[in-house]
C-alpha cells in the first residue's frame, strides 16, 4: 500500500465561531470516521492543527500567508495508505465534514524516497 497525506481545507474564521457543542460534536464524528480507518488499516496519523501559524520564506517569517484576504487554511491533516489515489480519494470523501460540505480535503501521495 502507497501512504498519502490528506490536507483538511476549510475557513478559518468560520471554525473559530463554531459553538463548543456543534464543534464537540464535529469532534465525536470526526474520531468515529478515522478509528474506522484505523480498523481497515488505513490509519497511520493525523492530527487537528491551530488557526495561528507562520509562513516562512528566505528573508522573512510572517504570519500573514501569501493571500491575507484568503480564509481558508488547513485545520488538520491525515497520514493514510491505500493501495492508489483512486482508493485514497473515495476513504476522504468518506469524511464527515466533507459530506456536510464544510471542508475540502486534499489528497497527496507521499513521495517514495
Amino acid at each position: 500500500m502507497k501512504k498519502f497525506l490528506l490536507l483538511i481545507r476549510e475557513d478559518l474564521q468560520r471554525l473559530q465561531t463554531i459553538p463548543e457543542d456543534e464543534m464537540q460534536a464535529c469532534i465525536a464524528e470526526m474520531t468515529k470516521w478515522t478509528e474506522g480507518l484505523a480498523q481497515k488499516g488505513h490509519f497511520l496519523a493525523g492530527e487537528p492543527l491551530e488557526t495561528e501559524g507562520l509562513y516562512v520564506k528566505k528573508d522573512h517569517i510572517s504570519t500573514d500567508g501569501p493571500f491575507a484576504e484568503a480564509r481558508e487554511g488547513i485545520s488538520g491533516f491525515l497520514l493514510i495508505q491505500a493501495k492508489d489515489l483512486q482508493q485514497a480519494g473515495e476513504l476522504a470523501a468518506q469524511c464527515p465534514e466533507v459530506l456536510n460540505n464544510t471542508v475540502i480535503i486534499e489528497v497527496r501521495p507521499v513521495l517514495d524516497c
